[in-house]
């Protein structure tokens, strides 16, 4: 095989298996966790981490998910998949100069906008344990979101239930796996029907699928 997926199942590596799958590309899949998981990250027979020199060889940032394509390296999910789309075609991949520029746009838009109150809510509505979770830091992001998705959800409308060409994509990928975060904030969703039924279709894809359950499937 000549592409190698590094990070583990539950991590923003995610996105990149997710349009792997939808690609159907064969790829090699190395596990990297997050050493922050870790009590002891330099203790015997540790897994491979993200500060492990092993891993540091391939990307010299420590973070998750990074490729190898065949000797070529890349890192940032969102990158990595725009890359991947790109370089395979078909459906997913922008087909011309102006879709690609809403492809990127719409990463960049998920990025910037979106993430991090999406996490916020995430952690702070579900993931952490109650005595970690704080109110305000909920509140807040809750209500930084509300703006962002309006938004994504007139461009919905627009664009047809997608984000670029009337068409399933890889911008689909990359929003997807960001607005997700936010699942947790459900009066989010009800405000923004389109975002539901928009995230909806997109998690019921066979591809997204077999990704989640082999995230399911990995330790926590």
């Amino acid at each position: 095989m000549s592409l190698t997926i590094y990070g583990c199942y539950r991590s923003r590596a995610s996105r990149n298996i997710w349009l792997a799958n939808e690609l159907g590309l064969p790829f090699n899949h190395v596990p990297v966790i997050q050493v922050y998981r870790l009590p002891d990250p330099n203790a015997p027979g540790v897994p491979l981490h993200t500060r492990s020199a092993d891993f540091l060889k391939v990307n010299p940032n420590g973070h998750i998910p990074s490729i190898d394509d065949n000797g070529f390296k890349l890192h940032e999910s969102l990158a990595i998949n725009l890359y991947l789309a790109r370089k395979h075609g078909g459906p997913l991949a922008p087909k011309d100069a102006q879709e690609e520029g809403l492809a990127i746009m719409w990463s960049l838009w998920a990025a910037t906008e979106c993430e991090t109150n999406a996490l916020n809510l995430q952690q702070h509505l579900a993931a952490f344990p109650p005595e970690k979770r704080k109110p305000d830091v909920a509140e807040a992001s809750l209500a930084a979101l509300k703006a962002p998705f309006a938004v994504l959800d007139r461009a919905l409308a627009e664009g047809k239930g997608y984000l670029v060409g009337g068409r399933f994509t890889v911008a689909d990928i990359n929003v997807a796996e960001v607005i997700r975060y936010a699942k947790p904030a459900t009066q989010l969703f009800d405000a923004n029907p389109n975002v539901k039924t928009w995230l909806d279709a997109c998690q019921a894809r066979p591809a997204f699928q077999a990704m989640w359950q082999a995230r399911d499937a990995e330790a926590a």
